[in-house]
């Protein structure tokens, strides 16, 4: 008798574990969609020190789930992560950004230089099936998922050069670039993006390496022209916003009010 009762307890202690479990996963993955979202809105200034205690109060979860969330939205490049100081949000400047899309350009082209020296046949028909399974309506999808896809197309390409160092070093571009390409896509795609992907792959089944790295280049290229005028808009959007707590102006106070 006394076994199953702890048999049952046991049990019941296990589901309540398991429901915690979910509980937190829900709060955390919430917390991750509001601040994220609110990151991408401008909504939050950016330098500016992220308080967990506001966070979690203004969300009504507690701090673990917020601690969870900015954790990964450090690690996806949307926020940054100072060591005995906390979370901020990112800067919006174009320091470094010519230089990173620099190396990008240099790591793709090698990429695809090396898949069209080593890929078999089968390989190029990956890249072929995966743009011809996104290409329809790529760019009525909402920006998170034209970003994911599109970095899921150049990541395959590195993966094709047989180089697993190319791929390692284009993810972590892709994740320090990530924010402000976000910003972009937000703004507007270019229509030409989706051609160039198309004529990327038409070179990589020929097997042409020039004229694909000179698409590469270009294509690039576009990209950050594209991400230059997106973060002057975002710049001019965050530091001409009207502050809420500012006291209106031109209104006639009523005495006794």
């Amino acid at each position: 008798m006394t076994e199953r009762i702890d048999m049952e307890a046991a049990d019941t202690a296990m589901v309540e574990s398991e429901q915690d479990s979910r509980r937190s996963a829900d709060s955390s993955e919430r917390a991750y969609n509001t601040i994220r979202q609110l990151l991408v809105e401008f909504k939050l200034k950016p330098d500016a020190r992220l308080n967990e205690v506001q966070l979690s109060r203004s969300l009504g979860v507690s701090r673990t789930p917020i601690r969870e969330a900015l954790n990964r939205l450090a690690s996806e490049g949307f926020v940054s992560l100072t060591p005995n100081r906390g979370f901020f949000v990112r800067s919006l400047s174009t320091e470094g950004l010519i230089d990173l899309y620099e190396l990008r350009s240099i790591i793709e082209c090698a990429a695809f230089r090396l898949m069209c020296e080593r890929a078999v046949d089968a390989d190029i028909g990956r890249l072929t099936a995966y743009w011809a399974s996104i290409v329809d309506g790529y760019q009525d999808n909402p920006p998170d998922e034209i970003l994911a896809k599109d970095e899921g197309f150049h990541l395959l390409i590195a993966e094709l050069s047989g180089n697993p160092e190319l791929v390692n070093q284009l993810a972590a571009i892709n994740a320090r670039i990530r924010f402000i390409r976000r910003i972009q896509i937000e703004r507007t795609h270019d229509p030409r993006q989706v051609s160039s992907h198309s004529e990327i792959v038409a070179a990589a089944v020929r097997r042409d390496a020039e004229r694909g790295m000179k698409l590469l280049r270009d294509h690039i290229e576009m990209s950050v022209s594209a991400t230059q005028d997106a973060l002057k808009d975002a710049l001019l959007k965050v530091y001409t916003a009207p502050d809420p707590a500012a006291p209106a102006r031109g209104r006639r106070r009523v005495k006794g009010s």
